[in-house]
């Protein structure tokens, strides 16, 4: 043991150890609240979840919205699933990743088990739809958990392209809190044990090696990354690109210098964001991202 970490209080030790379960706890956590009315019958009346929507010639593959940590189907996707919608396309959103007796907070189970769940919806979507393929965007862990299913499940030859906003492609230091880690003993089992998907989400992780072992990306998928640089949970906020063929990386602030969305309001309510992921899913018809985009 170090000797500073020796010599602390016992009540710093308990305020780090606080701070860093508090900070696991939020990763990657959208706006998450519970809902009254059943969550399919809600995203219905909005207008997405609408399994007899069938895609148009000019939005010819359906949009699968996948949520982040914490997230759910729909509390994820007020904003963005309306906007596509309106747009004219099918979209879709699942739950993955729930825990038992842990209602509308999901994401939190083992994530290679999250994307076989993402390998059922999509199959279901195209049976609905009679696409051929899907789109995926994904916020924080649902950018980056499909890449397992293109990687390993089958998933590249369903899929025509994934939007990742703020995505962990290759984990997250929590702004150096997961380095803390090893000083308390026993804290990652116990991450690992109780909520695995947040562990897996650690970078260095036996999770994230794996899914970054020979390479980012999978051929004849377009990648979209949309990171902003005041991302505090996935940090380094450069480590959200990827590197390969077919890849466009995106710096929030490099289309629009005045935008302060930081993790949570690049994939819930960022108008900009959401413009550039629909340049992303239509790239013959994308139009310049600006500051102006918000009232798009």
């Amino acid at each position: 043991m170090l000797p500073w970490i020796r010599a602390a209080r016992v009540p710093r030790t308990r305020s780090l150890l606080a701070a860093l379960l508090l900070a696991l706890t939020v990763l990657v956590a959208p706006t998450a609240t519970a809902s009254a009315a059943p969550a399919a019958e809600t995203a219905t009346s909005r207008g997405w979840n609408d399994y007899s929507c069938k895609p148009s010639a000019a939005h010819p593959r359906p949009v699968v919205l996948v949520h982040g940590t914490f997230g759910n189907s729909i509390d994820n996707w007020l904003v963005l699933a309306p906007y596509l919608v309106n747009r004219g396309y099918c979209v879709f959103s699942l739950d993955y990743g729930q825990l038992p007796g842990v209602p509308f907070f999901h994401g939190l189970g083992p994530i290679d088990k999250s994307a076989e769940q993402l390998d059922v919806f999509v199959d279901k979507v195209l049976d609905a739809t009679g696409a051929p393929k899907a789109d995926i965007v994904g916020h924080s862990q649902g950018g980056m958990m499909p890449n397992y299913y293109l990687k390993f499940l089958g998933g590249a030859d369903k899929v025509n392209a994934l939007v990742g906003i703020a995505p962990d492609n290759h984990g997250t230091t929590l702004l150096g809190l997961t380095k803390l880690l090893p000083f308390f003993p026993g804290v990652e089992k116990f991450i690992s044990d109780t909520t695995p998907g947040l562990a897996d989400q650690i970078a260095g992780s036996p999770f994230i090696t794996k899914l970054t072992a020979g390479g980012d990306t999978v051929p004849g998928v377009r990648y979209t990354v949309i990171a902003t640089k005041y991302d505090q949970v996935v940090t380094p906020y450069r480590t959200q690109y990827l590197d390969g063929p077919n890849v466009r990386n995106v710096l929030l602030q490099d289309l629009c210098p005045l935008d302060l969305s930081e993790h949570v309001a690049i994939g819930t309510i960022d108008r900009i964001a959401f413009h550039e992921v629909a340049n992303a899913l239509d790239p013959a018809r994308a139009t310049p991202t600006t500051c102006a985009s918000v009232i798009g």
